[in-house]
This record gives structure tokens, sequence and C-alpha cells, in this order.
């Protein structure tokens, strides 16, 4: 059977196989511009926008993409001859494979293309959400201290250029300025990043940039926009040429860019908005008052646990996050971390139950259908470490606590930028921003933990400086991350 082309054209036929969207996308307007289209927006966010046009008759919430940098050229061409259609596929730890091909994009725009298209549609009446994600590094925060970074040169260039933006902050100026001059209320700004009050930064580094390039337009962003805190979570590996292949084959669909993901997913967003909300309750967004507790606990437990496995996973070899689950050291390892490590420097959690809550976690990230890559969990972690796993450290140090799990991540990630291969001299995917730095460093483990921007000053405290030298040289000596990990549980 020839697939067919996933286009508006097509989902007559396409409905045969997979459920299409039954709402009118051509009346759809732009209530939301999404700065970021990747998998997991396509998959969290978008997903439950989609539902609620699909359950609701409601047709100001379709959203826009936008993207800020040439790389985002092949997702805005693969929408564009899709019509803006893709299909989500949930993958069941069970080997069930959902199918369901979601509408809710009505459009992506390019900085390459043109940035006062962006700027113009950000300023648009319809326009009344701005959601961002642009990963932890897109906010341009030092993580040790989160000053804004005023020596970034793109910043540099906007601060003398208003009309020319180039990073998120120049265009959010440029857009809420319009909308100040024509009178028109503000968008909110929605963080959906996984940083620790999110829409908090967000604002911090907004009201930083603008404060500096036009303290006027800062105030008035300070007294009408808001930017709500959020928590998202679901997991969503980056699609491959066999996930394609694979859903082409069992839908019969010609989808150029799918997404895969989990069946899990939650969104709690504190309610919060400058210009109106869509009405997300209704289709299970928690909508709530602080979002702070559900933060701390996905950020330190999930975020974190990915990390502690797939840094030591990536060393040894395993290929995938459900191969690390399969390993029982690797296993007992992050459950031990979770346990011994970030349970005891959560605080109060009032409500949840944080055994059954890590009991959730194990069996997701064992799904064996999912196939969530380590070199995806190790991407960026130069920024991802500073905010998952790092603060437990630091905070278990003050409290007496155990620090050994969290230490011997970081001596496996001095490892890894050094050699930049695993145990069995295999070279590793490393995708970091900071990764030249982080390899000249690396020769030196001290000066590697002397890093500031990242690991704060932990190289002030000499009982943890002797912990982490030990184990690196136990790391370096053996040759067997597995072995020390077992060692330790």
């Amino acid at each position: 059977m020839t697939p067919t082309p996933l286009n508006q054209e097509n989902l007559p036929e396409i409905s045969q196989r997979l459920t299409i969207p039954t709402y009118d996308r051509q009346a759809l307007k732009t209530g939301i511009l999404h700065v970021g289209v990747g998998g997991f927006h396509r998959s969290h966010q978008a997903k439950y926008v989609h539902q609620l046009l699909q359950e609701h008759n409601i047709n100001d919430w379709g959203i826009c993409g936008v993207g800020l940098r040439e790389a985002d050229r092949k997702i805005k061409d693969v929408l564009e001859k899709q019509d803006f259609l893709y299909t989500l596929a949930v993958q069941h730890p069970d080997g069930k494979l959902e199918g369901e091909v979601i509408g809710s994009l009505t459009g992506y725009l390019l900085a390459a293309d043109g940035p006062m298209k962006i700027v113009d549609k950000m300023a648009a009446a319809d326009t009344r959400i701005v959601s961002l994600t642009i990963t932890e590094g897109g906010y341009n925060f030092n993580p040790q201290t989160e000053a804004f970074n005023f020596d970034n040169p793109d910043v540099q260039h906007e601060l003398s250029h208003p009309d020319q933006p180039r990073t998120i902050f120049g265009y959010l100026a440029a857009a809420l300025k319009k909308r100040k001059a024509a009178n028109l209320p503000p968008f909110s700004i929605l963080s959906c990043d996984n940083i620790q009050h999110n829409g908090n930064m967000a604002r911090a580094m907004v009201l930083a940039f603008t404060r500096r390039q036009d303290p006027e337009l800062a105030q008035w962003i300070e007294e009408n926009v808001s930017f709500p805190n959020t928590m998202v979570d679901r997991i969503t590996p980056s699609t491959t040429p066999a996930d394609i292949a694979a859903l082409e084959a069992a839908f019969g669909v010609a989808d150029k860019w799918p997404v895969i993901c989990e069946p899990f997913i939650q969104w709690v967003i504190e309610d919060d908005f400058s210009n109106g909300r869509p009405p997300l309750e209704s289709v299970g967004v928690q909508f709530v008052e602080d979002v702070s507790p559900y933060e701390k606990m996905k950020i330190r437990l999930l975020n974190a646990g990915h990390s502690v496995l797939g840094i030591p996973g990536a060393v040894h070899g395993h290929p995938t996050i459900d191969a690390c689950m399969d390993d029982d050291v690797f296993a007992r390892f992050m459950r031990s971390f979770m346990d011994e490590e970030a349970t005891p420097v959560l605080g109060e959690m009032p409500g949840t139950d944080l055994e059954a809550y890590k009991d959730t976690l194990e069996e997701r990230f064992a799904n064996p259908n999912l196939k969530d890559s380590v070199a995806r969990i190790c991407l960026e972690s130069s920024s991802k470490l500073p905010k998952f796993l790092i603060p437990t450290i630091r905070e278990n140090l003050a409290a007496g606590g155990s620090t050994k799990f969290g230490c011997l991540v970081l001596a496996a990630w001095c490892y890894y930028h050094d050699k930049e291969t695993n145990e069995k001299g295999k070279p590793l995917d490393i995708i970091d921003t900071n990764s030249k730095e982080l390899h000249l460093a690396a020769a030196d483990p001290l000066t590697f933990l002397k890093l500031e921007d990242i690991f704060g000053d932990l190289a002030n405290n000499p009982d943890f400086v002797k912990q982490y030298l030990e184990l690196v040289r136990k790391v370096y000596a053996t040759e067997d991350i597995r072995k020390l990990m077992e060692e330790m549980i």
C-alpha cells in the first residue's frame, strides 16, 4: 500500500486509519505564538490545545510556531508542506501504539525570513499568549548568579538596534512596544521550559533587558504583563528515521516529522494571565495559585533522575534510558539517588505521595517502546545540571546529607567531556554549547569543578572536593562506571 501524504486535502482518506481534527482549521484565529516548536511542544502544549479545539466549539486559540534560528528551517519546511499537520504517536509500555493527527498549528514564522513579520504577529490583537520552549540556555542568564548576560553579542546588537531583534528578548520588547503604542493589552509570556520558577525567570530576564533598552517600556511591562509559572511533563524522545519508517508502515501515512511520546502527560499553570487564556482545565490542565511544589518535585526527581541515568549510561555505553533501567545496577542507583539525596531536601509536598511518584517515574523511564536516547538526555547538560542536580548536592552538603550519588555523576561527566568516548572507546554524541570549554577544563578534574558558571562554589568545599577527586580517580582507574555504581548501592 502506498502511504498517503499527510496534508489537509488527504484528511478524509487518512481518517480511516488515524483520528483526525474534526474542527474547522480554516476558521482558527492565532491566539498563541509559540517560540521553539520542537518535539516536546508538539507532544504537549499543541496536543492540549488540539484536544480543546476537538472537544469544544472554540476557535480563538490556534498556535503559530516561531523559529529564531536558521536551524529551524527544516521543521518549518516540513510543516508547511503538510499544512501544519503532524502525527502524534503514543508508545505504551505494553507495545500498544496510538496515533492521532494534530491540527492546532496554524502557521510558522522563521526569523531569517523577516524578523518584523514575527514582531507584527506578536503585536497583532488576536495574539494573547506568547509561549516558549527555548531550553534553559535560551534565557541568557548566569546559572549561578541568575544575572542577565549583557555580554551576549546579539543582546549588544539589540540594545543599539531595537528594530533588528535577534534574541527572544528583542522580539518580545519590540512587540510589546508596538502593543503599548497601539493601546492594546499585552500578551502573557508563558514559559514552558524546565526551569524552576520559569515564569519568574522569564520576567526577570525580560525586565533586565528592557530596563537597559527602554526603561519606559520596562515599567509598562512590569505593571501589565503576566509571566505565569508552569510545570510541564511528558517524555518525548527525538524522532529518528526508523521511527518515521515504522509509523508510516503502521498507519499508512507519510509524515516527514511525526512525534513519539509516552502516555503520561501533565501541565500545571499558575492562573495569572494578562489577556485571557484558553479553558484548558476542561482537558486536564491544572491551574493553581502556586506551581512551586510541582516544579521542584519534577525537576529534582524526573529531570535529575534522567541525568543520573543518562550521564553514567553514556559513559558505560547504554544507548537508551530504557536500557539503563533494564540494567538492575543503574535502576537501583537512580532510585537510591532519589530516595537518599533528592527526597530529603525536597521539603513539604502537600497532597503528594512521593513514593508513588517515584514508582511512576521508574515505570516511565523503563518504557521499552520509547527508546529515549541517552544522547538526548545528556545534551546541553551544562545548562541542565545547575538546575536539576547541583542544587540537591549543595543542599545536602549544607544539611550533612549524602552526596555520593550526585558526586559520582559529576565525576562521570568529567570523564565524558575529557575522553569524549565511552568506556569501550566509542565516540560520544556530545551536544553542548559549552563543549569546547568543558573538554579543555576536564583535562584537570579540579579545573573542571572550578567552572563556577556551572558548579558554583562546590570547589570551595574541601570535603566535597576530596570526595569528587577520589571518585574521578576511580572512574579513570577502573573505567567501569557500573562497578562503581554497584559499590555505592
